[in-house]
């Protein structure tokens, strides 16, 4: 019986032998003529992100800050480091606010090799965001994108000038969104990376793949905690940034609405004890008693569901939406207290808080 298959196997495979030399045809449906590797989504997986590069680098520059000398008023020495992005053909250059700080002149270095002197048009240190101003032909302005939102898992490069050693491109993904432990009071929300962050890369451009200014560099987790760790890093959202920009070209400093309570989100299984309707509402911790929620009747444990008729998702939403409202905008925020809803109105002050 052994010997019967064998003999049988073998007269297949040289049946099946025979037919592949005899109809050459038959073996580009066996044997594919080459291997790509592609999604249906996008086309052929990238190798080379140069394209990206070419369309943000340009735009990235050098900044250094320079303080005069306390026994010489008359010698300028660079104290400082850091990066800049061009944003606008006007000139206007986003960076961090530490970079530029202590500044009595800064210089802007440009990769083409102009440099020129920069106006600070104004700085926001809740933020970490200062606005220059270079004068300037055909600047280069790094590609926008309002519609992008970053998301964990996306390619994202770091351009910057670490250590002065010239412009240099580290690559990495976005490891998380929305980080505020960072921040000295929470209430900032930073783009998480494990491109490489460095001294002098601070204010320079996290782009994605089409070379979009997705955030600005500003700090690597070490710099803010002093541990010793790895491929932890951070930027400001774009959108932030941008944001923090028109009000200091508008007012020339950054104008921020304020009510006076402090909350937290409602978590689900509150969320589910109130039938699940009002998930996204923030529960009132304490108010202060000098603003203008005391004013207007808040109380500890009330739960805030909509602001103006808008339902709020958390609360940062509720920081966004307060923070860009103007002084003397009168709003109306639905609460619910007590099991019962009711409407509260509200006059925004200016935040005086650093």
């Amino acid at each position: 019986m052994l010997n019967f298959w064998l003999r049988s196997i073998g007269l297949g495979l040289a049946t099946a032998l025979i037919l592949l030399l005899a109809v050459p045809s038959l073996r580009s449906n066996i044997i594919p003529q080459s291997i790509s590797i592609t999604d249906d989504d996008i086309g052929p997986l990238p190798v080379s992100f140069n394209s990206a590069v070419r369309k943000a680098a340009p735009a990235v520059v050098n900044i250094y800050s320079r303080q005069y000398s306390e026994n010489d008023r008359s010698k300028l020495s660079t104290q400082g480091l850091g990066s800049g992005v061009i944003v606008s053909e006007k000139g206007y250059i986003i960076t961090n606010y530490h970079v530029v700080a202590q500044a009595d002149q800064i210089i802007v270095a440009l990769q083409d090799g102009r440099v020129a002197a920069a106006q600070l048009v104004g700085k926001d240190r809740r933020t970490d965001i200062a606005i220059l101003r270079v004068e300037g032909t055909n600047l280069p302005v790094i590609p926008l994108n309002q519609q992008y939102s970053p998301k964990v898992g996306d390619v994202v490069l770091a351009i910057g000038n670490p250590y002065n050693l010239g412009q240099t491109t580290t690559f990495g993904i976005i490891s998380a969104t929305g980080r505020s432990s960072i921040s000295a009071d929470g209430r900032q929300a930073f783009i998480q990376t494990d491109a490489a962050i460095n001294q002098g890369n601070s204010g320079g451009a996290l782009v994605n793949t089409r070379g979009e200014l997705v955030g600005i560099n500003t700090a690597s987790f070490q710099q803010a905690t002093d541990l010793e760790t790895y491929g932890i890093s951070f930027a400001i959202p774009y959108r932030l940034a941008n944001k923090i920009m028109e009000k200091i070209i508008a007012d020339g400093r950054v104008i921020r609405g304020y009510i006076g309570i402090d909350g937290q989100d409602i978590t689900s299984v509150t969320a589910r004890l109130l039938g699940n309707k009002h998930l996204g509402g923030i529960v009132v911790l304490g108010v202060d008693p000098n603003g203008p929620a005391a004013d207007s009747g808040f109380e500890a444990q009330d739960i805030i569901l909509k602001i103006n008729g808008q339902k709020i998702n958390g609360r940062q939403s509720v920081m966004d939406i307060v923070t860009d409202l103007r002084p003397g905008t009168v709003v109306d925020v639905l609460i619910l207290r007590k099991g019962v809803e009711k409407n509260l109105s509200v006059t925004i002050e200016e935040d005086g808080r650093q």
